[in-house]
């Protein structure tokens, strides 16, 4: 995703309080946000398996409802 996208993501996410569902463009995995961390330009995300894992901005999309 896009910088400003990625931005966005976050802002929903840790200041909202809104989970934003993702998918990761490598593996095709899906899992929704839960943090953000801004120095290395990750999302952390819940897999529909309940594993946590962490995504780079550039490897993850949003996925639009």
């Amino acid at each position: 995703m896009r910088e400003q996208q990625y931005q966005q993501v976050c802002y929903r996410t840790e200041q909202r309080d809104e989970a934003v569902v993702l998918k990761n463009l490598k593996t095709g995995e899906k899992g929704v946000s839960f943090g953000c961390t801004h120095a290395g330009e990750t999302v952390q995300v819940r897999l529909e398996n309940g594993e946590l894992d962490s995504w780079e901005r550039r490897e993850c999309s949003e996925i639009s409802n």
